[in-house]
């Protein structure tokens, strides 16, 4: 919700390595070598690396019935998930003080485990919504059901969030984004080839399925005219790579001429109903709000509550019943592949993880996690810090005005490790007899989080990411950068393995992130986090000029052997994986071994700095989930976050002898470097 950059990574699910003696780096207590094994010797390092370092991994790796890929990256992990389960599991069973994190944790995965319960209840949950839709006389009434279900998570037409003023970033405010429809992005309403044609269809048999299911007649009829309302508003959508520009998505209005710009959505007694006292607000994109302002006098009440009835169910399928969650699975699978249902089990602790995460963190952090890996991750943090000032000092294309500039934006960065300082609290009652009331419970709950942070100044202690999960991120309009503990395990972080391992692994995520504060978006927000200019324009128009060149490369590259990646959505990552992968070696050669030459398992010690980048990206995605990626996600496929830097980076000419005549070779002067 918040304009956070992820460095979204899990843990690989195979077994990537194993452990023998080794020469002590600075960052081990006992002996342990990772032994780089399936090697593709045929493969040449300059033709495709990633390949070469995970083409036997790749053949062998068999994705799972209930996933939609294995290995790295964003899939949710056995190991890490089999570790929540155990909590949940254990503290489910026992009697618990009411109100301790235990037990809402605990009744909470215990009440969703109940499918018998859930099964007998139908659509009894939910019929109450239905009428309240049902009930509605006018306009008013179909803003007034909006704005009131918000409180409870369920946002359709509108979507209010809380974070910085981009002016004035001591203070939240409330915006309004885009928003209502059913399918990932805008695109997918209007694209002609086969393989969206079929996703179309899938949705439009899933609206009629919802239909059904709550006994509606003429469902396909149905499905139809709400599908042909969310592509009116999809039309009224920018694009993702419009909405890279920060700028042009700000556009601070009074609720006074708003009233007077959209008399049909009432924006005084939207907000009245959603408790916010506010003057002004922040409309993201005006042209959505312009669209469904026109739109709520053109199209029929009537069909504007079957648009309400669709989306109040989807949005509670999967608390719902069996028949409600078989149907959404059976459009996610042709979005993602999937080939089935993951376990209740697996359901429930996601769904803990994501509502009453940071109470499950908790009891994580105090089973799972080690104070060293903390302290360490802090101490490399720092060292990188150190390293970027020195690389935007050399910087050839950077006047000195504009480094002092991004020096001072570079050391303001809040650095969090590991889990928060101050833990955020769920104030809720958890019945593990009632699993539906329950989530809707933690959505009121969350909602009222936010709500009381609006007209305020940022909470700084608040994380976006709960401590388990295996991810890190940035976020500009607090200028932090977050790793939480989930990250900090192997094959990214290992407090014994060698300094190429985890300089290459966690050194690469560090680079990153630290880069995202001068990305394509990043470069945008000035050290206090306020959209701000703390450029010269030569040297705005030199990184353009730099940026533009990622842009056009990445543009080229394909997955599937036809689908082009998009250079311009993917952008502000392909810059963060160039800079990271240049800061992280930077930082390895200050240490003793990324000064030494001696090998180890047969590999020099760049050479296992480059082979670790490589394994850190080992996945295999299922087709129809890579394209819906390559669509809809800021990052490029992982083969291309090995292959696309390391096009560039001449220390990795120099390790594996790269020359001209292998296919990804590049002449020294056409590889591409910003920071």
């Amino acid at each position: 919700m918040k304009n956070l950059h992820y460095f979204p990574i899990l843990i690989c699910l195979l077994v990537c390595c194993k452990n023998e003696p080794s020469l002590k780096s600075e960052s081990q207590t006992v002996d342990r070598t990772v032994v780089f094994e399936g090697i593709t010797d045929s493969i040449k390092p300059g033709d495709n690396f990633f390949d070469r370092v995970n083409r036997t991994w790749f053949t062998e790796a068999v994705i799972a019935e209930d996933q939609v890929g294995v290995g790295s990256y964003r899939f949710l992990n056995i190991p890490q998930q089999e570790l929540l389960k155990n909590i949940l599991q254990e503290v489910s069973q026992q009697e618990n003080p009411k109100g301790s994190i235990e037990q809402k944790v605990g009744d909470f995965y215990a009440s969703g485990m109940d499918t018998l319960s859930i099964d007998a209840r139908g659509i009894t949950p939910i019929q109450p919504l239905l009428d309240q839709i049902e009930d509605i006389k006018d306009i008013s009434g179909i803003m007034d059901f909006v704005s009131i279900q918000i409180k409870s998570g369920d946002y359709s037409m509108v979507s209010p969030y809380v974070s910085p003023d981009q002016e004035n970033s001591s203070l939240n405010i409330l915006h309004v984004a885009q928003s209502g429809l059913g399918m990932p992005d805008r695109d997918y309403y209007f694209q002609e080839d086969a393989s969206v044609k079929s996703i179309q269809e899938a949705y439009k048999t899933y609206l009629t399925s919802l239909f059904e299911l709550v006994g509606e007649r003429d469902a396909n009829a149905l499905a139809a005219i709400v599908y042909g309302i969310e592509k009116q508003l999809a039309q009224a959508h920018k694009t993702r790579i419009d909405r890279r520009i920060i700028k042009e998505n700000y556009h601070k209005i009074s609720v006074s001429d708003l009233d007077k710009k959209h008399p049909n959505l009432g924006w005084r007694s939207i907000l009245t109903n959603l408790g916010a006292e506010i003057d002004s607000l922040d409309v993201s994109q005006p042209n959505y709000y312009d669209t469904l302002n026109k739109l709520l006098t053109k199209v029929p009440l009537a069909h504007w509550k079957l648009y309400l009835k669709a989306h109040s169910i989807d949005s509670h399928a999967n608390i719902l019943s069996t028949p409600f969650r078989d149907a959404a699975f059976e459009y996610s699978k042709v979005l993602s592949g999937q080939a089935q249902q993951q376990s209740r089990a697996k359901q429930m602790v996601r769904r803990v993880d994501d509502q009453i995460g940071f109470a499950l963190g908790q009891l994580y952090v105090k089973r799972y996690f080690k104070e060293d890996a903390k302290k360490r991750a802090l101490d490399l943090v720092n060292n990188f810090q150190k390293v970027l000032e020195k690389r935007i000092d050399d910087l050839d294309w950077m006047s000195d005005s504009t480094k002092l500039k991004a020096k001072d934006k570079l050391y303001a960065i809040n650095k969090k490790i590991g889990y928060p300082d101050v833990w955020r609290t769920y104030d809720v009652v958890i019945d593990r007899d009632k699993f539906f009331e329950n989530v809707v419970a933690l959505q009121q709950d969350e909602y009222q989080y936010e709500l009381k942070q609006l007209n305020r100044a940022p909470n700084r202690d608040e994380w976006h990411t709960t401590p388990s999960t295996v991810t890190a991120y940035y976020n500009p309009s607090l200028n932090e950068i977050v790793f939480p503990a989930g990250i900090l395990q192997a094959p990214y972080f290992d407090l014994y393995a060698d300094d190429a391992v985890n300089y290459g692994g966690i050194g690469m995520v560090i680079g990153h992130e630290f880069t995202h504060a001068f990305d394509d978006q990043g470069a945008q927000y000035d050290k206090n986090g306020n959209v701000a200019n703390w450029w010269t324009d030569d040297d705005y128009t030199q990184f353009k000029a730099r940026t533009q060149k990622i842009i056009d490369q990445y543009s080229d590259f394909k997955v599937l052997d036809s689908i082009h990646l998009k250079g311009a959505l993917t952008v502000g990552e392909n810059t963060a994986d160039n800079a990271g992968i240049a800061i992280a070696y930077d930082a390895f050669k200050l240490t003793e071994q990324g000064r030494d030459t001696t090998k180890i398992g047969g590999f020099t010690p760049d050479q296992r700095f480059f082979l670790s980048i490589a394994r850190i990206w080992r996945v295999k995605m299922r087709e129809e989930f890579l394209r819906n990626y390559v669509m809809t996600d800021p990052h490029s496929p992982p083969i291309w976050r090995v292959n696309g830097p390391l096009m560039n980076f001449t220390p990795f000419y120099e390790a594996f002898n790269v020359k001209p005549g292998d296919r990804n070779y590049k002449p020294e002067a056409e590889r591409i470097k910003i920071w």
